[in-house]
């Protein structure tokens, strides 16, 4: 009897107990959610980005691309010279090859040009680079490039027979930091993406390839060294003749377009024949006061592999959108509790949320957005959300996304104000289409959306009916190629 009163005793002080800390639970989730919505509300308003903010950073772009014209050190965008000054007109007849070596794998394509009726065929093979080719020696690279070149011209039809007396020419896309020196030879400044082959650091990678294509008994000619912008801007050109400028939204971001020869200050070669030039922006190093910088853009630069630099890369494109979505999520765990008392593991991992995974929660439609509960779980082992906390969630991917595509659309009115096109010309607006590419432009539609809409927004009704923005893919392939055929060795020999 004595042992029930007890039992009784401990009994009612546990449900008591319980029932404290169930009340002490519910009187702190208004709190939570109130924190949760500190945080959310301060993040929203740093990174506004209004059209008058827009327009300064438009401004600020175009000042600095004056800089980095007028001379090579003279601002943080580069403005490459790309040799680049004959685009593909449409008329271009015959077969070309490309060679597109930009990470682990590369593409060996072949591209049959018809003149006006366009691309009458084109094949390729992907190849795997063997890791230790990635950071063996130059010969070694080059030459297992040069073999598998070898097999897929061994295995062509008599279709691509060349005329007599001439050489297969090719054009080369390398993905690596280069120091062109002309349309067909540039010196690697550094690896990156793995790669680590110190004896072709300084060298001419036109030239190892073609010694390469040499010893393995290959008959073809580099014709020209191509950055992937500047055959996304080729490549446009071919389908339209007013693309004037290419813009690659993807895991990295970077703008090309056409200027004038004689806006090119640091120019000091011979004039261009056709008075242009196509200029590599390297645009992802801009960087201004007036960017809308958090403190989670602050902490992510800092803790990157180039701190300080790529700055307007890292607020707008692919590598960095789910990063930064993560680094909030992190913040509103720890200074809010949002998934409980304790932070998820998983959330402190660097780079563990991705951005297309970012894109499926954003585009979630379902009425119990499970798709984000998905995510949240299967990427992040965070289960039993509640549907408050997942559309916080989406509101946050909304944020961060519009963010970077306003910024991305102020980008390209920096471009459409440098090279005089936005404004009336003769009492006519000139139309300008814009090639865009990258998996970031291509698959995130919210993403495209603001971006599309942003742009209109800035240039005004008149001026957004003589802008179209169009995808144009495969850049770094076809568009060397399409540079290939349009700075053919026999151009002047075939017009003769």
């Amino acid at each position: 009897m004595v042992m029930s009163k007890v039992a009784a005793m401990i009994g009612g002080d546990a449900i008591i107990g319980e029932a404290a800390l169930i009340q002490r639970q519910h009187a702190r989730r208004p709190q939570r959610w109130l924190k949760v919505a500190k945080i959310y509300n301060e993040f929203e308003e740093e990174c506004a980005t209004s059209n008058e903010k827009l327009k300064q950073i438009a401004d600020a772009m175009t000042m600095e691309m004056h800089a980095g014209l007028a001379s090579e050190d003279g601002s943080k965008l580069k403005m490459l010279v790309s040799y680049v000054e004959n685009l593909p007109t449409g008329d271009e007849e015959g077969v070309y090859y490309a060679l597109d070596l930009g990470g682990t794998n590369f593409r060996v394509l072949r591209v049959q040009l018809a003149g006006k009726s366009g691309i009458k065929s084109q094949e390729f093979v992907e190849v795997p680079i063997p890791p230790q080719l990635m950071v063996g020696t130059k010969q070694e690279l080059f030459d297992y490039i040069a073999t598998e070149l070898a097999k897929f011209v061994g295995d062509e039809s008599d279709k691509f027979h060349l005329r007599p007396g001439r050489q297969r020419e090719l054009g080369f896309t390398f993905s690596f930091p280069v120091m062109q020196l002309s349309i067909a030879s540039g010196t690697l400044m550094r690896w990156t993406k793995g790669f680590s082959i110190d004896d072709m650091v300084g060298q001419d990678v036109v030239s190892e390839l073609t010694q390469a294509m040499k010893r393995k008994g290959i008959d073809m000619h580099v014709s020209a060294l191509v950055n992937d912008t500047v055959g996304t801007l080729a490549r446009g050109r071919y389908d339209n003749n007013d693309v004037a400028i290419a813009v690659i939204m993807g895991t990295g971001t970077n703008a090309a377009y056409v200027e004038q020869a004689q806006g090119i200050p640091k120019w000091h070669g011979p004039p261009p024949k056709s008075g242009e030039m196509v200029i590599n922006m390297e645009w992802g190093n801009f960087s201004s006061s007036h960017l809308p910088l958090t403190g989670y853009d602050t902490a992510l630069d800092i803790e990157s592999l180039n701190p300080g630099q790529q700055m307007y890369e890292k607020m707008i494109s692919g590598m960095y959108l789910g990063e930064i979505l993560r680094r909030v999520l992190l913040r509103m765990a720890d200074g809010a509790a949002l998934f409980g008392d304790t932070i998820p593991p998983k959330l402190k991992t660097p780079f563990v949320l991705r951005t297309p995974e970012m894109s499926a929660m954003h585009h979630d439609t379902s009425k119990d957005l499970r798709v984000v509960r998905h995510k949240l779980k299967d990427i992040l082992e965070i289960s039993n959300t509640s549907l408050k906390t997942r559309k916080l969630i989406v509101e946050l991917c909304n944020v961060i996304a519009r963010r970077g595509a306003r910024l991305a659309a102020a980008g390209i009115l920096g471009i459409l104000k440098k090279t005089g096109r936005d404004i009336a010309k003769n009492g006519e607006m000139p139309k300008t289409v814009i090639a865009m590419d990258g998996g970031l432009y291509e698959h995130y539609t919210e993403y495209r959306k603001h971006l599309e809409n942003t742009l209109h927004e800035l240039v005004g009704d008149e001026l957004a009916e003589c802008i179209k923005l169009v995808h144009s893919n495969d850049g770094s392939g076809i568009g060397a190629a399409l540079l290939t055929a349009s700075h053919s060795r026999y151009l002047e020999i075939d017009g003769s």
